[in-house]
């Protein structure tokens, strides 16, 4: 038997190298949650912990909501998932564990003003706690575990449709242990030094240019950020098609739009734009897929279905944002989306059970397109990048995004003995800098990830969260937003 018998929060203050952009606002700092979860599995307690940073803008696009507003609603639900965690009763697996607290903080979110992307980030909290507690207890990996069905995951809680199928019928046989890398090319990153201005110049020793990133590490997969404004992106793509032509004899492009356009038909027709306009075609063919063009309450209605389902020569879309719920994904491939994301904040087993739902997919219909993605929500060490990495190489995900090394001073916020740690433990994911720094390695374009799969849940080093603030004693900066 299984029960989460107490749960801690702590707080990392981080700081970004260069501003990071949701919508008008601009974020130089992001704080970085660790959930201590306390575990007690048949009789002996074991630890487990969870980390993310706490990005709220991307949880919630209301315009109204502050930064800072938006802090107090992550902490908020992850208490509040906590607390469900820790008053119900043992569960006989890992899995029913983690869904009992889904179900109790559905019931509550469903009551509350939270959306659901909001409320369902804090049963992913408990749930990769539960995971790492029960890899450590029995002295198994994540992939090992997932394979040999130790968590209990029931595909048919979820899709009726997978019942009794198992997840090792549908994942790999065996786990990736290297990853092409998918570089974030944000709104207003500097393509070459002439975008960078006067007095922006980085002095840390890092790429700063999209053109010194492809030239360290020889990039080939690409995530472009779409503005929503016409104009600007179609004069975005039109750069980035020449830039790419002549820096990459291959190379591979996903589009990533955040819920900028209104419905369907907003979104087609800036597609058209991008179709006719001249220099734009060239990395139109190197698109895999284009990732959330609808704001969510568009996503799933009768006329995107329609819309989508009639569109026999438009771009793969998957969704992101929409991926709100446990079952999700099934709406959205009666929509006509191809797929959609990855990311440990929106839940583990739901990433498992979307890989499961779309290889069926792919089964009884061959000819189909069906996309799992793997993206970042600016995930950093020694916790939260190892976990995502973790799961990504049991999916069949051959390329991932990661930006939390481009947007943060590789582990620059951590202390001495952490980085000394990860670079003992994990020797393979990074390196260390003549300048001392330690960041990740990426070479061929690709990130090993062999130590991480090896880890019972990604991460194999001592992290002692309570060397942070407690998060009950911690408060946010307004001065690190503008």
């Amino acid at each position: 038997m299984i029960s989460v018998t107490d749960t801690r929060g702590y707080m990392l203050d981080m700081e970004l190298r260069m501003p990071f952009h949701f919508g008008d606002t601009e974020l130089t700092a992001l704080p970085h949650l660790f959930l201590e979860v306390e575990v007690d599995i048949d009789g002996t307690r074991e630890q487990g912990l969870a980390a993310e940073g706490l990005s709220p803008l991307w949880f919630v696009k209301d315009p109204d909501l502050t930064f800072t507003d938006g802090l107090d609603d992550m902490l908020a639900v992850v208490e509040q998932a906590s607390a469900f965690a820790e008053t119900a009763n043992p569960a006989e697996t890992v899995f029913d564990c983690w869904y009992d607290c889904y179900e109790r903080t559905r019931e509550w979110g469903e009551k509350s003003p939270h959306p659901a992307l909001l409320w369902g980030f804090g049963p992913s909290m408990i749930e990769r706690g539960l995971i790492d507690a029960y890899c450590t207890h029995a002295g198994t990996t994540f992939g090992e575990a997932l394979r040999a069905g130790d968590f209990g995951i029931d595909l048919g809680t979820i899709y009726p449709s997978l019942s009794n199928r198992t997840p090792a019928e549908f994942l790999p046989d065996a786990p990736c242990r290297s990853l092409s890398l998918r570089h974030t090319v944000g709104f207003t990153d500097p393509l070459t030094d002439a975008d960078v201005g006067p007095g922006e110049t980085l002095d840390d020793e890092l790429p700063q240019t999209l053109a010194e990133y492809v030239e360290a590490q020889e990039l080939t997969h690409f995530k472009v950020k779409l503005s929503g404004d016409g104009d600007a992106d179609v004069d975005r793509l039109r750069r980035l098609a020449e830039f790419f032509e002549e820096r990459c004899e291959e190379y591979l492009v996903t589009l990533d739009a955040n819920e900028q356009y209104g419905d369907a038909s907003a979104f087609k027709a800036q597609w058209r734009r991008f179709e006719a306009a001249e220099g734009v075609d060239s990395l139109l063919n190197h698109i895999r897929y284009v990732e959330q063009p609808l704001a969510r309450h568009e996503a799933f209605t009768t006329e995107t279905e329609s819309a989508f389902t009639d569109w026999e020569d438009g771009p793969s879309v998957i969704i992101d944002e929409s991926d709100a719920r446990v079952d999700s994904l099934g709406r959205a491939l009666e929509c006509g989306y191809a797929g959609t994301s990855h990311k440990n904040c929106k839940g583990v087993f739901r990433g498992v059970i979307n890989a499961c739902l779309l290889a069926a997919s792919r089964e009884r219909d061959p000819d189909g397109e069906y996309i799992l993605s793997a993206e970042d929500l600016t995930t950093v060490g020694p916790v939260s990048l190892l976990q995502d990495l973790a799961v990504v190489a049991q999916l069949g995900v051959d390329h991932v995004e990661r930006n939390g090394h481009h947007y943060f001073t590789g582990l620059k916020m951590l202390p001495d003995d952490y980085r000394d740690r990860l670079l003992a433990g994990h020797g393979d994911l990074y390196h260390r800098r003549e300048s001392e720094l330690t960041t990740l390695t990426v070479e061929d374009s690709r990130i090993d990830i062999g130590s991480v799969v090896d880890a019972p849940f990604g991460y194999d080093v001592t992290v002692d969260p309570e060397r942070f603030t407690p998060a009950s004693e911690w408060s946010f900066t307004p001065d690190s937003t503008e």
